[in-house]
């Protein structure tokens, strides 16, 4: 027979209670976890999501308690009423906070059962993920995972009480909007009152976010959920949470110190402090040095060695290696990752292949140090001092073998190359920098990547397409670059692939946690880049047209980002997947196993929206 709760009321969470309480009368509620029953007393851990407090049935002192607490099993839910004692000193528990004391009970409800679970939360062992996502119930009650979901509560917390203080406003958006240019990606709701017309459900605020500026509102920022109909990977869910925001009048520095400021109450609120304001490169930098414009920078640069050398050893290196020395010699350095085998050390040299990247391919001109020391001993002298290479570190130098027949196909050499030895760099040290501890998770390197490329050339379509979105500014000096190639969107040599975007990337380990840009606020640009796109003024009209129209009504400038909150707290928590950080998650294959959605539909619902399948 279950008990009722009545007008009981709890005095404690279960992990509040500590040896100052000893003495005093107290009223816990939660589940059962570890039961042990040696006869005469029944010791139970009781639970709830601030942790868990030992409770004690004594047949002696009170059986009809007792006897009454025989009844209880794994994850049932009970209320109990009792006097805090303290344990004994060879009976404390050091691993939780209320490890001195415990409950002597005089009353217990049965408040409700549970079935036998699959899986407990208190389990060493972990349920493979399919069985705990379709439980997730079960899930959300261990520890690990109260804990991630009360740090992403802390975390959006934090970040809305400091954009707050510096004067930004929380707006919502709509969620039930029109369909976007990257409209196969989109969402789609039917309209029952607008048969044959569909709302889509929103990938970003985009351009509501912009008309607020244009509203007046100034600062804004919203928590927002978003929705992408995409392929999923660890870091990837059909929908998430941004942290979203837009400001008028700002020059990208400013942004920049909101979002450092942000972060920065947010990583404490997550227990790290960390210091702005951070790094800043240029997009052509992180090529450059790194390979990669999201580059982790617990590893040291990659270094053009070409600079150390003089032009009778640069031309005797590069023939020698059948290379070319307009293009960079690569040292990439992995610090203290010591000595590996004679063959690891062969099988460097087959990395360049699999990389997926067009453009040039590269060759290992080192990788037995002494050797090329032993072959090339001013040189090698010369390069160890010049890259400040340490006896435990693990380095090799890395060519092109291509050569470029023009200064456009030499720029993009330079980009495919280096992007390749930068692939080279991050499995090298995924390998080896793991083992000696140069890879920490809780070492938090952040920067900003800036100044990124306003277009990039689409191979497939053969046509220029904007890198970020069409509504992102230009720097001022490259104003005449687009006016004089406007007309070239189908010429992969057009110099609209030089014309840089005020554009920003704030990165962290290796990873994007948002991307920003200043917008563009007056028509006359905005229709040139819709021009520079190939895009006739009908289908901008028929796509954009109550942004066009919102535009001439005294637009001021603006910007703004747009960083992933499922990321930061992933990262905080230390967690390999967003599942780990998201309460109610989908599957890779974008399923939720808990409510078994998505699912087909009935035909009385179809016929309603006038929608007919096809097989």
């Amino acid at each position: 027979m279950l008990d009722f709760l009545g007008d009981l009321k709890r005095t404690h969470m279960c992990g509040e209670l500590r040896l100052s309480d000893a003495g005093r009368k107290a009223v816990l509620m939660g589940w059962v976890g570890r039961r042990r029953d040696l006869g005469s007393i029944i010791f139970v851990d009781l639970r709830d999501r601030s942790g868990i407090t030992q409770v004690v049935f004594n047949r002696e002192k009170n059986p009809a308690v007792h006897q009454k607490a025989e009844q209880l099993r794994n994850e049932y839910v009970i209320a109990v009423i009792g006097t805090v004692k303290q344990r004994d000193p060879e009976t404390i528990n050091k691993n939780i906070p209320s490890g001195e004391v415990e409950l002597a009970v005089d009353e217990l409800r049965i408040l409700n059962v549970s079935k036998q679970p699959p899986f407990l939360p208190g389990d060493a062992g972990l349920a493979n993920e399919e069985t705990r996502l379709k439980y997730r119930y079960l899930d959300l009650r261990r520890e690990v995972m109260q804990f991630n979901i009360e740090m992403r509560h802390k975390v959006a917390k934090a970040i809305r009480d400091y954009l707050s203080s510096q004067g930004f406003f929380e707006i919502e958006t709509p969620f039930m909007t029109r369909s976007t240019p990257e409209g196969a990606r989109d969402y789609l709701v039917p309209s029952r009152v607008q048969p044959g017309s569909f709302y889509a459900l929103p990938q970003s605020p985009q351009l509501f976010k912009q008309i607020l500026m244009i509203s007046g509102f100034d600062k804004y920022f919203q928590i927002v959920r978003c929705f992408r109909d995409e392929d999923l990977r660890a870091d990837r869910q059909p929908e998430f949470t941004q942290i979203d925001l837009e400001m008028s009048y700002p020059q990208p520095e400013r942004v920049w110190e909101v979002v450092e400021g942000f972060l920065s109450a947010a990583f404490k609120a997550g227990g790290v402090e960390i210091n702005p304001p951070f790094l800043r490169i240029t997009y052509d930098q992180a090529i450059l040095q790194y390979g990669n414009d999201k580059p982790d920078m617990r590893l040291p640069a990659m270094v053009d060695v070409r600079a150390a050398l003089t032009p009778e050893e640069l031309n005797e290196l590069a023939t020698k290696f059948r290379i070319h020395k307009e293009l960079p010699i690569q040292l990439i350095r992995i610090p203290k990752a010591g000595d590996i085998s004679g063959t690891e050390r062969r099988t460097i040299g087959t990395y360049g292949a699999y990389q997926h990247v067009q453009g040039p391919s590269f060759v290992q001109l080192m990788t037995d140090p002494k050797r090329f020391a032993k072959d090339y001993p001013a040189i090698s002298e010369k390069i160890l001092s010049f890259a400040k290479i340490e006896p435990d570190d693990l380095w090799l130098l890395a060519g092109a073998i291509d050569k470029p027949e023009s200064q456009a196909a030499r720029e993009q050499s330079v980009q495919h190359f280096c992007e390749k030895c930068g692939f080279l760099r991050l499995d090298l040290a995924q390998k080896y920098a793991a083992k000696h501890g140069a890879f920490q998770k809780r070492d938090f390197r952040f920067l900003w990547v800036t100044d990124f490329p306003m277009f990039e050339w689409d191979k497939t379509e053969k046509r220029w397409n904007p890198a970020h979105h069409p509504f992102t500014s230009l720097h001022e000096e490259d104003m005449a670059k687009l006016e004089a190639n406007i007309d070239s969107v189908n010429d992969p040599q057009s110099p609209l692939g030089e014309i840089r975007a005020l554009a920003y990337d704030v990165v962290l380990n290796g990873t994007e946690l948002g991307s920003g840009s200043i917008r563009i606020h007056r028509q006359d640009i905005q229709r040139k880049i819709f021009q520079a796109l190939g895009m006739s003024e009908e289908e901008a009209r028929a796509r954009f047209g109550f942004f066009l129209e919102a535009l001439e009504y005294g637009t001021p400038p603006h910007g703004g980002i747009a960083l992933g909150l499922d990321r930061i707290v992933m990262i905080l928590a230390g967690a390999e997947s967003l599942r780990e950080v998201i309460p109610f998650p989908k599957t890779a294959r974008a399923v939720d196993l808990m409510v078994d959605a998505p699912t087909p539909v009935s035909a009385a619902q179809l016929k309603e929206l006038g929608i007919q399948l096809k097989s």
